[in-house]
């Protein structure tokens, strides 16, 4: 199964996710976490705390993956399942490079969103199994400086590409779990497996 989650920050796709990756893994297949969080402050680092925590005794293998997420396929298990946490912060790492936080030789690639939908259409089409997790963060009406908006764009036409080629596709709004695309009720009995 390929699943899209996306939805408000910090609205509980994470939780939900893990425990859909754990309900969805085939027996005896490695469960995998691809963590795209590079900290940049301690908030940063208490957040990846909290959340390897939560993933603590679940199974999972987690994979650091900030930038080059297609590498980091490469050396995992095919046939496992894969939780992509999240594309927000794949595409601010590839979009705003700091050598995983040296400043010093920072740089700007506006084309980023481009190399990552194109990363993730060919991991989508090789994986079985892969549940991938983005921010809703471009409805509001707001106007942003020009490279605020050109990270919302990229963030925009990669969330497409994601939800057209992944079987179910979810939307997290204050709480609820809204359906957007399910294949033979798949969405629907994940959903009504989760909320019980």
């Amino acid at each position: 199964m390929k699943v899209y989650i996306s939805g408000g920050c910090k609205n509980g796709k994470s939780s939900y996710a893990e425990r859909l990756s754990q309900n969805i893994k085939k027996a005896d297949t490695p469960l995998y976490y691809l963590a795209t969080m590079i900290p940049k402050d301690e908030e940063d680092k208490e957040r990846i705390k909290r959340h390897q925590q939560d993933r603590e005794g679940c199974g999972f293998e987690t994979v650091e993956v900030g930038c080059d997420i297609i590498v980091a396929i490469g050396k995992c298990d095919k046939h496992g399942t894969f939780l992509l946490d999240s594309v927000t912060a794949l595409l601010a790492n590839e979009m705003f490079n700091t050598n995983n936080g040296d400043i010093s030789g920072f740089s700007i690639n506006t084309d980023a969103y481009k190399k990552i939908t194109s990363d993730l259409t060919e991991i989508i089409s090789k994986l079985s199994n892969i549940i991938i997790i983005s921010d809703y963060i471009y409805s509001d009406a707001f106007l942003y400086d020009d490279l605020t908006e050109a990270y919302r764009r990229g963030l925009a036409h990669i969330d497409k590409q994601i939800a057209r080629l992944c079987d179910v596709v979810l939307e997290f709004c204050y709480g609820n779990v809204i359906i957007h695309k399910g294949t033979e009720n798949e969405a629907a009995d994940q959903v009504t497996l989760l909320s019980s």
